[in-house]
Formats: C-alpha cells, structure tokens, sequence
C-alpha cells in the first residue's frame, strides 16, 4: 500500500497535465460526447500497455542509449498534432457534420505511438519504481505496474472526455461550440508548435 502510494503522488500529476493526448480526449468530449471517444480511448490506452511492457521488459535500456529517437518521435507527433489541430478547425466550420470530428482507434494508436511525453513517462515509471516493485512483488512487478498505469490511465481519460462532453453541454449553443473546437485545435497547434521548437534534434 506504501509503494501504491507513493507511485499514484508521483504518476497521477504526470498523467492528468493537460499533454496532447489530454487535450485531445477534451476535444473529442466536446465534439461527439464520451460513447464515440471510446474508441479514439482504446487506441491510446492499448498502446500505452504495449508501451509499458516493452519498456518494462527490456526496450527501456534501448531507448536510454539511443536518445535521438526520442527526438525523432517528438518531431513526428508534432507533426501528427497539427494534422489533427487542423481536422478540429476544419469540423468547426460545419457545425452540422459530426461525423467529420470523431477521431476513432487509429487516431489513438498513432497519437500514442508518436507521443514522446508517454515514452518519458513510461521510462521515468520504471526507473523510480522497478526495483521497489520487484522487491515487493516478485517476478511479477512490472506487470503490476503496468496495471496500476493501465488503470489510471483510463480513469484520467475518461476524466478528461467527461469534462469535455460536460463543458459542450453546458454552453448548449453550437456558435459557442464551434469557437469551443477552435479553442482546442489552437491549444493542439501551441502545443505541436512548443514540442518542434523545444526538441533536442535541432542542437
């Protein structure tokens, strides 16, 4: 329980930070409600186990002694936000076409896959808490902590769609809405813009 403790007070402000992938799960809330997120969900949350367990059972060392490519995945989801930035304002001027905004599972799969800050946070996970893990949990404790970020990754999620969905249903004016999606595609293009300009490729 100690161990839990101490690793949900240094995980949880990590994961809940407003990162890309948060706000686009905000995004998503406000622009088609929590049922049709599910999926852009389960692709960012699959690949964050995959994630977990790669980097947990060897890959970590890898990506420690190649630094640069994690550099190079922070250039190419930089470029992937300003795509998806770009498809929140392009929905924005027709209100009517929902459809057009729903960003589904492969949205998710590549927006995790390039997201530089979930393979820091995954690498930063294990070099704090593998040792104590292993200590307390046996052969078994990685898998563990996989599972504690598996679980909490959702929870935050969900949050963060929830709050979307409520945010859109609050204003219930599609004018305000549509400056609503705007907001997001900016903050996504700040973003992207921040991550290109502040990443270790260029010097």
């Amino acid at each position: 329980m100690s161990l839990f403790i101490i690793w949900f007070s240094a995980m949880f402000p990590l994961i809940f930070s407003p990162g890309p992938a948060n706000i686009v799960f905000a995004a998503s809330g406000a622009n088609v409600g929590v049922r049709r997120s599910l999926g852009l969900l389960a692709g960012v949350d699959i690949v964050y186990v995959l994630k977990s367990l790669l980097v947990g059972y060897g890959l970590g060392k890898v990506i420690e002694s190649h630094p640069m490519a994690l550099n190079f995945l922070q250039l190419m989801g930089s470029i992937y936000l300003i795509y998806m930035a770009t498809k929140f304002f392009g929905a924005s001027t027709n209100i009517s076409a929902s459809d057009n905004k729903t960003l589904g599972f492969m949205d998710g799969v590549l927006l995790q896959v390039l997201n530089s800050k979930g393979w820091v946070l995954v690498l930063i996970m294990f070099t704090l808490f593998s040792e104590q893990a292993n200590d307390a949990f046996g052969a078994a404790g990685n898998l563990i902590l996989v599972l504690w970020l598996a679980v909490l990754n959702i929870s935050v999620h969900l949050v963060w769609i929830k709050a979307g969905d409520l945010l859109a249903r609050v204003s219930n004016n599609p004018v305000y809405n549509k400056y609503l999606e705007r907001f997001y595609g900016g903050c996504l293009y700040l973003v992207a813009v921040w991550l290109i300009f502040d990443n270790k490729i260029w010097y």
